[in-house]
């Protein structure tokens, strides 16, 4: 196998590191896990962790190999290698990426800074730390899991703290995100329980990081009024037709401008996307996008009890607990005839892209991410490297078979099999969605095959499955395989008789997932099989007339035109996916710009640091010549409803000495009734340090009640604009000035709010001199 420059190198490195080897074999257990020690003084004296790399890593696979009873194969030192430089290794299925983690995990935990690994789903994150655990204990560093068991209720603060005080956490991707913004969410720093970012390695890599990149974590709080416009915007949507009111291509739907005009006249309002008419606009596309772009059964399905449940698109997991943001999800629900769940305001938003670029050294794995390398570098800056495989693959990747149509893609795949099932071999069938899968589901029942089915279903169960899958006679039903993490081990006999048969069903909607599912037959050298049955009907090929004759079957098509359809379908699908998640970082670093700088500013609130009296005046200041210039100068009840409503609750008996409209005169008025009031909250506080731990909580909660206005605002901004794909409009461009405008807008709030909360809070001091604030 011909060696990349990168690999040549690390293969140089991995020759260091087995020339500790022996070395290590003769220390004593006390001897080799006090190198723990040894190691954090030599970085503490100014070596580096390359520098120490050959050491530590010799010294961890000796403690794997003493306590698990297995040590890192050459080709898992190089993968460790390459992750403790920051690259994505690409590793295929089998070949040890649990274990192979412990060695840059290790090394990377000896500075003492925090290393994480995020795996999968929260079963996975349990057995891996429960499974590696022992080993990092017996080199001396401690070890969490950052979700909770099924025996444990959810974290609180205090475990949550006990978690990211350990030198290594085993967590899920949301789960981190979702820490993340908790912690950005406090109210006083002796809340707060995450360490500074360090170093992550995303497990599964590619899902995470591309096909899951733009999924948002999302807190909501505080209900929304519940919107009456949903079920009219639906109705609305119904009557448009396509190509006349609404262009519908590749991935996005907008209004054509006769569409705008009919709208216009059915809501009657005269500026579709006025400002004014902002609510409407936004359920109209919300409706267009849930009857358009979202299928039943492949982006969300409907519950037994009616619930309205999202679905991972790479693995057909139910998504726990996430709904569509920005009240998509509520247009859902009302397009399957449910009743709309309550909207929420979105307090704080995050994306795995933006979580994952915050890591100064960020790592993954998976066994699909060559194809992808060019992406990965452009948006996290980091190159992915091929790490061979420690046997020679013996798997046999059999010609994708064409069908014009659904059924005699299912029937042949369901006949092929059963012929292979009649030989002994486990087969396992992949298909693309999950109406495939229950086609092939009933048609097993119906002949009376023994079968698992994996679908939307539990983690903690599911992996047991895919374990099985590869005993003899076992047949195995699943939509797509990425993000599995668990290998498929043959049974007893199965080797021989030629290994695991992967059959998928359907294009997938990339190359990698297509990988993913071949690459669980032919685990570590094992013999197996794998084959693609594809058609028109495919989900990638999405809606084209033109195929129509073909499907019916009125007219007969080549194998070899088809392969030509279906296979554009897919590199145009890819293509369009790269350019959404391009864009999405753009749209992204919008909010992250203006989440920094609010999150900067709450940390250095919480941090305690003073504001001078002089920034609180200049802040009243502001507030006192915006209500001015807004006409404030109109007459005495316009002034004194001001004074009531930000400065004070009484009103002075006699009136104020100013001539009226004598602007200069009120500000000065204004202002000296400001401190008047600043020194009685004073009073009331005791004492110039608590006078300045109150207004530290007053501009805090000020803050934060206008961000949740913002966040909401650009999450509903964010669906808004898709709606605008006109000629003529650039919609990166509008997003920004829309969110711009509304940051400035949200600046003179939070000054209102600020003052508000300073001059008319209601503040005392308990016997025990404990400060007690009840905000206006």
């Amino acid at each position: 196998m011909r060696r990349t420059r990168h690999l040549k190198k690390l293969y140089k490195i991995l020759r260091k590191v087995r020339s500790y080897e022996e070395q290590m074999a003769r220390l004593t257990d006390q001897e080799l896990a006090r190198l723990t020690d040894e190691f954090r003084t030599r970085l503490a004296g100014g070596e580096t962790l390359d520098g120490i790399l050959p050491e530590a890593f010799a010294a961890i696979c000796e403690a794997d190999r003493r306590i698990l009873g297995k040590s890192p194969f050459d080709v898992q030192v190089l993968g460790g290698i390459a992750l403790h430089q920051g690259c994505l290794a690409e590793m295929h299925t089998g070949e040890g990426k649990t274990l192979m983690a412990t060695l840059p995990l290790y090394l990377n935990a000896l500075t003492g800074k925090l290393a994480i690994l995020v795996t999968a789903n929260e079963y996975l994150a349990c057995r891996d730390a429960e499974e590696l655990g022992p080993v990092y204990r017996f080199m001396g560093l401690t070890v969490a899991t950052g979700v909770p068991t099924r025996e444990q209720e959810e974290f609180g603060t205090e475990e949550k703290k006990a978690v990211y005080a350990s030198d290594i956490v085993y967590t899920t991707h949301s789960a981190l995100g979702f820490d993340y913004l908790m912690n950005n969410l406090v109210k006083n720093a002796k809340e707060r329980f995450l360490r500074e970012y360090y170093y992550v390695i995303v497990d599964e890599a590619d899902s995470v990081l591309l096909d899951g990149a733009q999924t948002p974590l999302v807190i909501s709080a505080s209900p929304r009024v519940q919107s009456n416009l949903y079920e009219v915007a639906d109705f609305f949507v119904t009557t448009l037709v396509e190509e006349e009111d609404y262009m519908l291509e590749e991935g996005k739907v907008w209004l054509t401008e006769e569409g705008i005009r009919y709208a216009e006249t059915f809501f009657q309002i005269d500026n579709f996307y006025g400002r004014e008419h902002f609510e409407i606009n936004r359920h109209v596309i919300l409706a267009l996008r849930a009857r358009k772009l979202f299928e039943s059964g492949e982006n969300y399905m409907v519950s037994r009890e009616g619930e309205l449940l999202l679905l991972d698109s790479s693995t057909g997991r139910t998504l726990k607990g996430m709904k569509l943001r920005g009240g998509q999800h509520q247009a859902l629900e009302v397009k399957e005839g449910l009743k709309p769940t309550q909207e929420s305001r979105a307090v704080a938003v995050i994306t795995f892209q933006n979580l994952f670029r915050m890591f100064p050294k960020l790592a993954g794995m998976s066994g699909t991410m060559a194809d992808a390398a060019e992406e990965l570098r452009d948006i996290y800056g980091i190159k992915v490297v091929v790490i061979p495989p420690n046997r020679p693959g013996k798997r046999v990747d059999l010609p994708d078979r064409y069908f014009p149509n659904t059924k005699k893609q299912v029937a042949a795949a369901i006949i092929n099999a059963l012929e292979i099932h009649r030989t002994g071999r486990p087969v396992l069938i992949v298909a693309a969605n999950i109406e495939n899968t229950e086609k092939v589901h009933q048609a097993f029942l119906r002949k009376k095959i023994p079968h698992n089915v994996l679908s939307a279903s539990n983690a903690y169960w599911e992996a047991q499955i895919v374990k099985e899958a590869g005993r003899q006679g076992a047949v195995t039903v699943a939509t797509t395989m990425a993000g599995r993490g668990t290998d498929i081990k043959l049974g007893e006999g199965v080797e021989e008789l030629g290994g695991l048969a992967v059959i998928g069903i359907g294009r997938m909607e990339n190359v990698r997932m297509e990988r993913q599912a071949r690459g669980r037959a032919g685990r570590q050298g094992d013999a197996g099989s794998s084959q693609f049955f594809v058609s028109l009907q495919d989900d990638v090929m999405g809606e084209n007339p033109a195929y129509d004759k073909y499907i019916e079957g009125k007219k007969r098509i080549s194998r070899r035109r088809l392969q030509k359809y279906i296979d554009k379908a897919q590199v145009m699908g890819e293509e369009s996916a790269v350019l959404s998640r391009k864009r999405s970082v753009d749209y992204d670093k919008v909010i992250q710009r203006q989440r920094n700088l609010i999150y900067a500013t709450r940390d250095k609130l919480l941090e305690g640091e003073e504001l001078p009296m002089e920034m609180i005046l200049e802040m009243a200041e502001r507030n006192i010549k915006r209500f001015l210039a807004s006409g404030g100068l109109a007459d005495m009840h316009a002034l004194n409803r001001y004074i009531l409503d930000n400065i004070s609750y009484r009103l002075e008996d006699e009136a104020p000495d100013f001539a009226p409209g004598d602007r200069k005169a009120i500000e000065r008025y204004l202002m000296e009734r400001v401190r008047q009031g600043l020194e009685e909250q004073e009073k009331k506080t005791g004492s110039t340090g608590r006078m300045n731990q109150f207004m530290r909580v007053a501009v805090l909660s000020a803050i934060d009640e206008a961000w949740v206005e913002q966040v909401d605002y650009m999450q509903q901004l964010q669906s808004a604009v898709s709606g605008r794909a006109t000629a003529q409009r650039n919609l990166l461009f509008e997003y920004q000035d829309d969110s711009f405008a509304s940051f400035r807008s949200m600046e003179g709030t939070v000054y209102e709010n600020a003052m508000r909360n300073i001059l008319l809070s209601d503040i005392y001091v308990d016997e025990k001199r404990q400060l007690h604030i009840v905000f206006p």
